[in-house]
């Protein structure tokens, strides 16, 4: 039976980081990646469009915790130790140069997500690490010295064991096996399947801004809407699907959504912004008159027949009031979900007070680490998943490397 002194199950984002942080500490360590799929780190490969959104520039702890629905109280003393900061050092610190959007998502300077991957590799792999391909984990035990793993490449012994699979079920079924408290699992990050004749024939359009509300769950969100094929998209419906993740995942994801689409929030605000768009062409068709950002199609089409063919100066208070109504309060019936991008976040997984989060060893099971998704937590698009990933494998990593004469 092959011995290592660490196994890594899982060679994606945080299997294969944890991996070089302990190559770079423990000269001599002897470490296996364990990797179901023919190649490591596929989600990284895919993940900004095959460019890596790395992580986000918000080097404010307390501000950065605000991104994840689930898991931000428990990051805000890990994030002070290893944030965005300390990422984009590390990885120019491995000849990747980075740069940051204007929207604050920070990617390597080559636009290529196999910068990111050939890091990755070249530091864990290429300093030693084995890796493993199609040996996936179907057991573990504790011995009398660490774990027994059951692969379907054979048995093999390690001192520890870190965990970093992702939203994997099967190992869920392992560590719930393990004793371990599990969060049910449920989609988070997703666009909204929304059946409405309003919207045949926009796909494609978008407006700057715009208020989404879900009363039934008292949740709302603001920021630019996209049309797609399906229904919305865009961050104030994925801000919608992550916050609310366990209730839509209720509900069956069918639900009232509310839109404002002036994005104002307020009834005066939108007053005042229809009179400022109006002002000085009190003749001209409302139709062709589109505010707030409203692509024209889609303008005519919340003003709806009664109104498209009026001018501002024949409507009178009682139709500006209609309009504004008519604006600020645009139902639509979401009826189910879709993938965003290549966006595949789960909220759930092993509770998070079952983990000491300054070394994320298991408090059920010594020798066992946990990091990246395995645990309940989520965070918005933008890289704050990759984010939570790398500094859930950097304290686990740390964690092993300090008890390593033990």
């Amino acid at each position: 039976m092959e011995a290592y002194d660490i196994a890594i199950v899982g060679g994606g984002a945080a299997g294969c980081f944890a991996a070089a942080m302990v190559m770079e500490r423990w000269p001599g360590v002897r470490l296996a990646i364990l990797e179901r799929a023919g190649s490591p780190l596929q989600k990284v490969r895919i993940s900004g469009g095959g460019r890596c959104n790395l992580t986000h520039a918000c080097y404010d702890a307390r501000e950065l915790v605000g991104f994840y629905p689930r898991g931000g109280k428990e990051l805000l003393g890990p994030f002070t130790r290893f944030g965005p900061g300390q990422v984009e050092d590390w990885f120019d610190s491995q000849g990747v140069r980075v740069k940051t959007e204007g929207d604050g998502r920070v990617f390597p300077l080559t636009d290529r997500s196999a910068t990111v991957v050939e890091a990755l590799l070249g530091a864990s792999v290429g300093r030693g690490a084995a890796l493993r391909l199609h040996c996936g984990v179907q057991g573990m035990e504790q011995g009398e010295s660490g774990w027994i793993i059951d692969t379907s490449t054979g048995k093999l012994e390690t001192r520890k064991v870190l965990v970093a699979t992702g939203g994997s079920a099967r190992m869920w079924e392992l560590l719930g096996g393990l004793g371990h408290r599990l969060v049910e699992p449920v989609p988070s990050l997703f666009t909204f399947l929304v059946r409405d004749t309003r919207l045949e024939g926009l796909a494609g359009l978008s407006i700057p801004r715009v208020v989404l509300r879900i009363p039934d769950a008292r949740l709302e969100s603001a920021g630019p809407l996209l049309i797609t094929h399906q229904g919305l998209s865009g961050p104030g419906v994925l801000w919608l699907s992550a916050w609310g993740a366990r209730w839509l995942a209720q509900s069956g994801y069918s639900c009232l959504l509310v839109m404002d689409a002036s994005g104002m929030g307020s009834e005066q605000a939108t007053r005042k912004g229809l009179r400022g768009t109006w002002a000085g062409h009190e003749r001209k068709e409302l139709g062709n008159l589109p505010c707030f950002g409203i692509p024209k199609r889609l303008w005519r089409t919340l003003l709806g027949p009664e109104w498209v063919d009026r001018t501002p100066g024949s409507i009178g208070s009682k139709g500006e009031q209609a309009i504004v109504d008519a604006l600020r309060r645009v139902e639509l019936a979401v009826v189910g979900k879709s993938t965003h991008k290549e966006e595949f976040v789960t909220a759930g997984g092993v509770a998070l007070g079952e983990v000491d989060f300054r070394t994320m060893e298991s408090k059920r099971c010594p020798g066992l680490y946990l990091a990246g998704e395995v645990l309940d937590i989520d965070g918005l698009t933008g890289g704050f998943n990759f984010q939570a990933a790398w500094t859930t494998a950097y304290l686990a990593a740390l964690g092993m490397c300090l008890q390593k004469e033990h």
